[in-house]
Formats: structure tokens, C-alpha cells, sequence
């Protein structure tokens, strides 16, 4: 008669867990990069990182050069501009904190990776591996896919 609550009780647990990004490591998830067009020199890489069981920063990003001479963590904010209209900024970031069990999403108009200048254009249906490297968690290879937004 025992058995049944400490079953539900492991069931519960897993489901918490897998709810808070699936344990101790960094979880990335839905790597993309939108097609860019043949005269484009830029890219720019999309995803959600899910935070593991303790603070981590993702510190880089690299590339293969046959995709791009180099990748760069970047975010794009609203600022005032001079006539106090709103301007949108893009700027390199040094780091991200990722919070234990957080979702941190990359996407147009927040956090996103730069790749400059492109090797070759971006085509859609194509993938390539880009290293995210993270101050506990090192070096994680992932393979982003190439598609339309």
C-alpha cells in the first residue's frame, strides 16, 4: 500500500524536474539562423537556453570559418534617440547570466548571435555547428538550422 505514494510522489518529482529544463546541465534548445540573402555579409543565430541546476554565464561564441570570420553575443534595445524619438541599438554583450531552471530566449529584437561577415550566404534547409561556451558548463557544440522566419 506503500508503494503507490512514493510512486506518485517519483512522478511528481520528474515532472517538477523536467519542467525546470531537464536537470544539472545547460539545456539549448531550437537553434535557428534566418536565410540572409547574397549580398547580405550578416547573420544571426536564434535559440533558447534553459538554465541548469546553478548560475551560469555564457561567456562566447565561436564559428567555423567556412560560415563566418566570427560570432558575437549581441542584443538589440530601444534607446532615445537625439529628437527623443525611440531608436532601435544593437551592441556586443561580454556575457548572459542563465539562472538555475531560466529560459533564456535569443530572437529578433533581444539577444541573438551575430555572425560577420558570412562566408557564403545562409541558405535555407542548411546547418552548421556553433560552440557556445559557458564559465561552469565550458564548451557546447550545437547545430543550428537554416530556415525562413
Amino acid at each position: 500500500m506503500t508503494s503507490r505514494p512514493i510512486l506518485a510522489l517519483t512522478i511528481g518529482v520528474g515532472l517538477v524536474v523536467a519542467a525546470c529544463g531537464g536537470g544539472d546541465s545547460i539545456q539549448v534548445e531550437d537553434a535557428w539562423a534566418r536565410t540572409s540573402a547574397s549580398m547580405q555579409d550578416t547573420g544571426a543565430v536564434y535559440m533558447t537556453i534553459v538554465g541548469g541546476a546553478e548560475t551560469d554565464d555564457l561567456i562566447g561564441v565561436s564559428v567555423d570559418s567556412s560560415v563566418a570570420e566570427m560570432a558575437q553575443l549581441h542584443m538589440t534595445e530601444m534607446a532615445e534617440g537625439d529628437d527623443g524619438s525611440e531608436v532601435m541599438s544593437m551592441h556586443p554583450v561580454d556575457e548572459i547570466a542563465i539562472a538555475p531552471g531560466e529560459q533564456v530566449s535569443f530572437g529578433p529584437g533581444g539577444y541573438h548571435i551575430m555572425l560577420m561577415p558570412l562566408a557564403e550566404p545562409l541558405v535555407n534547409g542548411s546547418e552548421f555547428d556553433l560552440v557556445l561556451d559557458f564559465t561552469n558548463a565550458g564548451s557546447i557544440t550545437i547545430t543550428v538550422e537554416v530556415r525562413e522566419d
